[in-house]
């Protein structure tokens, strides 16, 4: 259900390129080059190449550097979280959005309302990332990825424990794990620090780049070695981390009796995991899910709330249960990068 809204139609609109604003003159994670764009993390569904100037924390704008090449063509600028910057007519900060390093909801004031675009966002606790903060507001743009009731993502401390357990069970296998390269990576990563395991973990190519920044960072990950021209017998019984669609094909052949496993909400759904092969399913989303979702709105205290993109018509029911006004913003170009 839609619920027609005009109230922040003078701040906002929606075009091809995405959400912009318009007493800043800036769009917030635009799907095409822009003048000027304000970049809510550096997922590559939310930072492109080709814009002209981008503002974002540090941590994004070094995530671009090494995806991208480059953040910006003619400049980037960066913002702390709490620091404020007046852009045009607006007023802009960052707040912590939890997803991953450097990831932040975009708080915007103008004409005595306040607007937050949070981005992918998600409560539970992950060692890598600064928490979300709410902040209370006029309006709320908010991701759906997950906005179904079915999903709920559980303790993810729990499916480590399942994973370790399983290496344990089977000292003979290489555990192959599927995991996006920013973000969930260095989170499982720290999650097994956590949880005691000390040993090596190998690492796709691929992922390394993303590593070496949350080091530069100050996020300590332990011992991480390439997976690529290990010998067999240095990677029997051990973990080894590479992008999803890397589990499948011949690269994770090489390695003895490989146990193929995938970290990510979409785990949840069981066929998804069986036609994937995966046989170890970890269900570690780094969204918030359907009660988070829920209940980060109801503590900003928005009355009107806009969704991004993803599963919309259940929330927007829900919006319209409890008295809200809701709209569907249907932006193009989100892809599952990052789930």
């Amino acid at each position: 259900m839609r619920v027609k809204t005009n109230s922040f139609q003078s701040m906002f609109t929606v075009d091809s390129r995405g959400l912009y604003c318009r007493p800043g003159n800036f769009y917030v994670d635009p799907s095409a080059p822009v003048e000027r764009a304000v970049i809510t993390h550096a997922h590559s569904d939310h930072a492109r190449r080709g814009h002209d100037h981008v503002l974002a924390t540090a941590e994004s704008i070094a995530f671009m550097q090494v995806r991208l090449g480059t953040a910006a063509r003619l400049g980037a600028q960066a913002l702390s979280y709490g620091e404020s910057l007046r852009i045009g007519e607006a007023l802009v900060r960052f707040a912590p959005a939890g997803h991953v390093l450097g990831s932040a909801q975009v708080v915007i004031e103008w004409g005595g309302k306040r607007a937050v675009v949070s981005g992918d966002y998600k409560r539970q606790w992950d060692p890598t990332v600064a928490p979300f903060e709410v902040v209370p507001c006029d309006l709320f743009v908010t991701e759906a990825t997950f906005a179904l009731p079915v999903f709920r993502h559980g303790n993810p401390y729990g499916e480590v424990g399942k994973l370790l357990r399983s290496v344990r069970q089977f000292p003979e296998r290489t555990h192959v794990i599927g995991v996006y390269g920013l973000g969930k990576c260095q989170r499982l990563i720290a999650m097994l620090r956590e949880s005691g395991y000390a040993e090596p973990i190998f690492l796709h190519g691929a992922l390394l780049s993303c590593c070496e920044v949350y080091e530069r960072f100050g996020v300590k990950l332990g011992p991480l070695l390439p997976a690529t021209g290990a010998a067999r017998e240095d990677v029997k019984g051990k973990i080894v981390l590479a992008p999803p669609s890397a589990i499948s094909d011949r690269w994770s052949r090489r390695f003895p009796d490989a146990l193929t496993a995938f970290a990510s909400g979409w785990m949840r759904v069981r066929a998804r995991a069986r036609q994937q092969g995966v046989e170890l399913p970890l269900v570690i989303s780094d969204h918030a899910d359907w009660d988070e979702l829920i209940q980060t709105i109801d503590e900003t205290g928005a009355p009107e709330v806009w969704v991004t993109h993803g599963r919309e018509e259940a929330l927007l029911y829900h919006l319209h249960k409890t008295g809200r006004r809701g709209r569907a913003l249907a932006l193009i170009g989100r892809e599952d990068e990052d789930q």
